[in-house]
């Protein structure tokens, strides 16, 4: 599958910070610590609809992991999947009686156009869960001569499932109680109450073929696969056991990013997955969560085609922490729109306060978990000095575009 394209990262003079980031798993804010290539792999979309201030909201946080670790001279290996095949595409296409392949095609690349508008760096691997099916097939296939998947005793549809205490490390991601996991695995994809299932939080692996819907002839027999493992393959096969950083919207915490490890590190025995899990928060509307079963999502091109600067949509998106749940609204929208206006003004000067001071402020604050609020606040300072009292760098002002680029992700 095809990824969208690059924009140039200005090189930033000065000492980069190591990144740390908060880590779901251990519960705290630690280092990230790559080698010489830092591996993430961030989750996709499921392109049943446009891409909305809540996927935009997460992409930026990844984007600016891989904006510090590029800063700091890291090689980065960005993986992302898109979930192609799943219930949500195939019930919009019947509703709106599409044909699910071009649903999934045309919302895939609205999203390409998206996320390239906001200068989201894109993954270099960008996978679709039906080009992945061979391998999934076999991930699937070793689970179940290890034991640790099975079949339902369902003639008519023998679905294949993992016990989800296989890897005995089940609950370490997210530390949600049996309460919450029940409940969530209800909201969030899972059958719980699938008749001859061995646990009710036992996931899906394979999806034996139906009627109306799509399959592919396998040796686990004709169907399609679960959502869960679809990540955990693509994942492992491209960066290994192990990688730097998974990443997602904090919804995915569980079932998703808890049966992803535990599917990979059942299979080969390993751990872990992933070294760190971030997770990033969600964005609400007049007060409540934005989603799709609520109908009140804002998306990345209807705020195109009205000619909002794309910029002005992440600098918006950007004033809050990525790890908190915050709300956009116009008073967001139109703050975000001035300040872009007041930095573009700023770099325009002739001459203005040196550009060190700041670029030290800014990697201090995004090395610091993402601290985007502390960041945009310090170039307000610095554009503010600008245009108030004025300086007599002449370089200052095309140094300070380079690092907005460069670590916001900001074109000025």
């Amino acid at each position: 599958m095809q990824s969208w394209p690059s924009t140039p990262v200005p090189r930033v003079p000065g000492t980069p910070r190591p990144l740390r980031l908060y880590d779901t798993a251990a519960r705290e804010v630690r280092p990230t610590s790559p080698g010489p290539v830092a591996t993430m792999y961030v989750c996709g979309i499921t392109p049943y609809d446009a891409t909305h201030l809540g996927h935009a909201a997460t992409y930026l946080a990844f984007d600016l992991v891989h904006r510090q670790w590029l800063d700091n001279g890291h090689e980065v290996h960005y993986v992302q999947n898109v979930t192609d095949v799943d219930d949500p595409l195939l019930e919009r296409a019947i509703r709106d009686q599409d044909d699910w392949v071009v649903l999934a095609m045309r919302e895939t690349a609205l999203f390409r156009e998206d996320m390239a508008a906001l200068r989201v760096l894109p993954p270099r691997e960008y996978l679709g869960a039906v080009e992945s099916i061979p391998e999934i097939v076999e991930s699937v296939a070793k689970l179940l001569s290890a034991g640790v998947a099975y079949r339902v005793p369902d003639q008519e549809y023998p679905d294949i499932y993992f016990s989800h205490q296989a890897s005995g490390r089940f609950g370490e991601v997210s530390h949600y109680t049996p309460e919450e996991m029940a409940t969530f695995f209800a909201e969030r994809g899972g059958d719980p109450d699938r008749p001859g299932k061995r646990h009710p939080l036992d996931a899906l692996l394979w999806r034996a073929a139906r009627p109306d819907e799509p399959s592919w002839e396998s040796e686990l027999g004709p169907g399609r696969p679960g959502w869960h493992i679809e990540c955990s393959v693509i994942a492992r096969n491209r960066l290994g056991m192990g990688f730097d950083v998974q990443g997602g919207g904090s919804d995915l915490i569980f079932p998703h990013h808890e049966f992803s490890a535990a599917h990979a590190e059942a299979l080969t025995s390993e751990h872990p997955f992933a070294r760190h899990y971030a997770h990033a928060g969600m964005i609400g509307l007049d007060g409540e969560k934005m989603s799709k079963s609520r109908g009140n999502l804002v998306f990345v091109s209807r705020l195109r085609a009205d000619k909002v600067d794309p910029m002005a949509v992440r600098l918006g998106l950007l004033s809050g922490h990525y790890r908190s749940d915050r709300a956009w609204t116009q008073e967001v929208l139109a703050e975000a729109e001035a300040r872009l206006a007041r930095w573009r003004t700023a770099v325009e000067v002739a001459a203005a306060p040196p550009a060190e001071d700041l670029v030290t402020r800014l990697r201090d604050h995004l090395s610091d978990d993402l601290d985007t609020v502390g960041a945009l606040a310090a170039v307000d300072a610095w554009a503010e000095a600008a245009l108030s009292v004025g300086g007599t760098d002449a370089q200052a002002p095309a140094a300070v575009r380079d690092a907005v680029d460069a670590l916001l992700g900001v074109a000025l």
